[in-house]
């Protein structure tokens, strides 16, 4: 019997994990296993082999991936504990029974949680995105808008640096924090909102460079992007990860993979 992989999240709507997981979805798909990655919103279905958590069902023989949840996986052989964030979800406050493992996405993230558990570090899949410098004197943000990302941050250090417009890609998942910080802004023309953009190659080709100013990063999915692309990118120094931290070959990430699911 070939064993089921369930990657199980508590967040499938647009973000670094969603990204992260539909990519390792479909690196393990491709190279031989059944992987299903079940997530409670629809941003996701579609794009790996997917489904809505209420389609989700468990035996003993799968392999569960969990992360942002909270699931009693019972007698399961094999549940990966994947973890992508630090204060979001406390690791220490967390009731590690029934969890075989832990993955990391970077060193950082490991020594923050410092938890005493099997462990592992593999960092994501990095879309690799084809960019022209535009020359247009535009900086791009990207992420969600709200209050841990901090966008305005990010516009105010771009025009700093010099760039006459700033593009906004991501959605609004905090308003009061948009109507006060960041929408000013756009009512001045200084900020252009495009909201979030599935097409990655065409986001990118809109700005000359990333700004990114988060309160903290575990290991940036736009930075690695950035970097396989060669677009500036200009991060808050104790949340830039360095080049090493990330992986940019999947072979080598399937192998990691594969190492603790087989």
């Amino acid at each position: 019997m070939q064993r089921k992989i369930k990657l199980i999240s508590g967040w499938s709507n647009p973000g670094g994990s969603t990204i992260h997981h539909i990519n390792l979805t479909n690196l393990l798909n491709s190279n031989g296993y059944d992987c299903t990655f079940y997530g409670p919103h629809d941003w996701h279905l579609g794009k790996c082999k997917s489904g809505t958590l209420t389609e989700c069902s468990l035996n003993v023989y799968d392999t569960v991936i969990s992360h942002f949840i909270k699931i009693n996986t019972g007698n399961i052989r094999n549940h990966i504990l994947s973890c992508h964030e630090t204060n979001l979800f406390p690791l220490k406050e967390m009731d590690l029974a029934g969890v075989s493992l832990i993955h990391f996405v970077s060193n950082f993230q490991k020594k923050w949680h410092s938890v005493n558990y099997p462990s592992v570090i593999i960092p994501g899949v990095i879309d690799k995105i084809q960019w022209t410098d535009p020359k247009n004197e535009t900086a791009g943000v990207i992420g969600s808008i709200d209050s841990h990302k901090q966008p305005h941050l990010s516009i105010e250090r771009a025009l700093e640096a010099g760039y006459k417009k700033v593009r906004l890609y991501g959605q609004i998942t905090e308003l009061p924090y948009y109507s006060r910080y960041v929408r000013p802004y756009i009512e001045k023309s200084i900020a252009i909102y495009t909201g979030h953009e599935d097409d990655k190659t065409k986001m990118y080709n809109t700005v000359c460079a990333v700004f990114s100013s988060s309160k903290r990063e575990c290991l940036p999915t736009i930075q690695g992007e950035c970097l396989a692309a060669g677009i500036p990118f200009f991060g808050l120094k104790d949340n830039m990860r360095d080049p090493s931290d990330f992986e940019f070959d999947n072979q080598v990430i399937l192998e990691k993979w594969k190492a603790i699911l087989d």
